[in-house]
């Protein structure tokens, strides 16, 4: 009894390869991103768990503080741009006078953000530090701001994940509009209360190189560089150069 064999030919062209090859290595990576996004959340939540008791604690005399030093309202609350530009409410220990938080100037920071030079109107010079008038700042504001213990607050937009520990800082929604095109990967990831721009500048760098930190931040994500982040963050609140 002879068995005949049926041979099927297939012919797969090159380019369907490629493409086929793409979107396996498409989807790999978004699994990759997936599980460092999804740690990232875990770690969120573990610190913060295990940080709101003390947190709490530090919270509660620091408004006491700012109660006694006539600085209410002591908390201070503005709708910040998120991941994707999605609108979210941030909170802060209150560091500037009463009177400054309500005149804020949005075409001052327009302008930082767009590199302008905001002293001469007309003028094409690039602003090269955020502007800052430091005699607005409270007395335990300082103190706050050295410390970036005015960021406490935001523990709670991590836990309701809207921020994370590690991120690209949130911008004020009119400071968004005045993005440049390239500004926008910033958004890719959710904000944090510290981040690559942070440690390396602060507020003492043109919001262009801002910018190029925390796309920077997007690009390389990953839990080894939040840890570093996390670091270089205590150590300069330990050496005092915080905020400001």
């Amino acid at each position: 009894m002879r068995t005949q064999t049926l041979v099927l030919k297939t012919h797969v062209s090159p380019t369907r390869l490629n493409r086929i090859r793409d979107r396996l290595l498409s989807y790999l990576s978004w699994i990759e991103g997936f599980n460092v996004l999804l740690a990232k959340r875990v770690i969120d939540l573990t610190l913060c768990l295990l940080l709101i008791a003390p947190a709490l604690l530090v919270m509660a005399v620091i408004a006491f503080i700012l109660y006694l030093d006539s600085s209410r309202p002591i908390l201070f609350a503005q709708d910040r741009a998120g991941r994707g530009g999605r609108k979210f409410r941030i909170y802060k220990f209150r560091t500037l006078k009463r009177e400054y938080c309500d005149l804020t100037d949005r075409e001052c920071m327009k302008a930082y953000v767009r590199g302008l030079d905001i002293r001469e109107p007309g003028s094409n010079e690039k602003q090269i530090h955020k502007p800052f008038d430091p005699t607005q700042v409270t007395r335990v504001g300082r103190f706050l701001r050295r410390t970036s213990l005015d960021e406490l607050p935001q523990l709670w937009n991590v836990l309701r994940g809207e921020m994370s520990l590690v991120g690209p800082r949130p911008n004020v929604i009119w400071e968004v509009e005045a993005y440049s095109w390239w500004h926008t990967e910033r958004l890719e990831a959710l904000p944090g209360i510290t981040g690559l721009a942070q440690v390396r500048g602060r507020s003492g760098i043109p919001f262009d190189q801002i910018a190029r930190y925390d796309i920077e931040y997007v690009r390389k994500i990953s839990l080894k560089l939040d840890l570093q982040i996390m670091w270089w963050t205590v150590a300069s609140i330990l050496k005092g150069t915080g905020a400001g």
